[in-house]
């Protein structure tokens, strides 16, 4: 294979010397979509192992944050739209092949799934807002009909969670041209990095000892599988080709974002929440109970957006570019010299 060097004069906003065209918002929209994903997924799973009465919190209260969360999200979301005007041109069709046509279906799907969580779980999550919601009427109906069906209900929203929790990632690993993107590593990684800040939300949430200490070793499991994962994803990059290496170099010592990656994601996001919550476990101090948590979200943060980030810096193919006013001059001439 001859490989060829293109030297051009172009000079693109957000594309040259680096693609930059998304931006914080992304990054916040995908960490708090992974976060609803792992919100949805505890509800259901706790109403299907019928913990309501054990632990309140995340049975019949944290269902209420997952529209919430997930609405700030797609704020975000909007905020990055160039024209936002045609924002629902995404529902007047299903492209089968694009992901970010299934992930506009799927974000849409979601709410009334939460929207029924939520009501199955109303009366005793919340029953001072119940009594207020059942004074509109056919509310208390709908009520009835969503505790009756709560077990139906969490059935669907289980592999719906799934579906948000991997396609956050899938979103990202579509875009073949972006090296560090190009592995389906990245949807299995934001699902449970989404759970284990799911975990550490009700971690921090929680009134009762007993809930914390269970959704802390839920979270004890899922960091060590995202550990995994993330090894299993560096792995990927250094045993791939050339363009792949070159992107692993970024997250080396001598790399752009290595500080980031291993001091703010790996270490702080990872390492420390996981002798932390252990700690916690055995010693119960009710400091690191709040401190493991709050690093697993900041780790769960700093993962999308070094992912964002650095894949847009990285390409298959180098392009060298220098916008010169001189150069384009005497491209101009050699090309009416050639007429002539």
């Amino acid at each position: 294979m001859i490989e060829e060097i293109l030297i051009t004069a172009r000079h693109n906003p957000k594309i040259d010397p680096i693609l930059g065209i998304w931006t914080w918002e992304i990054s916040v929209y995908l960490f708090l979509g992974g976060l609803t994903a792992g919100i949805i997924f505890f509800v259901a799973l706790m109403n299907l192992l019928e913990k309501n009465d054990t632990y309140n919190f995340s049975a019949n209260r944290l269902a209420l944050w997952a529209p919430i969360v997930l609405s700030i999200g797609m704020t975000t979301l909007f905020l990055d739209l160039e024209h936002k005007l045609y924002v629902f041109r995404f529902y007047t069709t299903l492209e089968p092949t694009s992901p970010m046509s299934w992930g506009a279906w799927v974000l849409i799907i979601i709410y009334p799934i939460s929207i029924l969580q939520i009501l199955s779980t109303f009366r005793v999550g919340y029953p001072v807002l119940s009594g207020w919601l059942e004074k509109i009427p056919f509310a208390s109906k709908l009520v009835d009909l969503s505790e009756r069906y709560i077990k139906v209900i969490s059935w669907i929203a289980i592999p719906s969670a799934i579906a948000l929790g991997i396609y956050t990632g899938v979103l990202l690993s579509a875009f073949n041209a972006r090296p560090f993107w190009n592995t389906g590593l990245l949807g299995p990684l934001f699902l449970i990095s989404g759970m284990s800040t799911a975990a550490a939300f009700t971690v921090l949430f929680a009134r009762s000892h007993e809930e914390r200490r269970l959704f802390t070793r839920y979270d004890l499991g899922l960091i060590g599988i995202e550990i995994i994962l993330v090894v299993l994803l560096l792995i990927n990059l250094a045993t791939g080709t050339e363009q792949q290496l070159k992107a692993l170099e970024f997250l080396t010592t001598g790399g752009g974002y290595a500080v980031a990656f291993w001091g703010a994601f790996f270490f702080m996001g990872l390492i420390v929440p996981l002798f932390v919550e252990f700690i916690d476990l055995v010693q119960e101090n009710r400091t690191l109970a709040i401190l493991g948590p709050l690093l697993v979200l900041l780790g769960g943060y700093m993962l999308r957006h070094i992912t964002v980030n650095l894949g847009q810096e990285t390409s298959w193919q180098n392009y060298g570019t220098e916008y010169s006013v001189e150069a384009l001059e005497r491209v101009n001439k050699i090309y009416k010299h050639g007429l002539n």
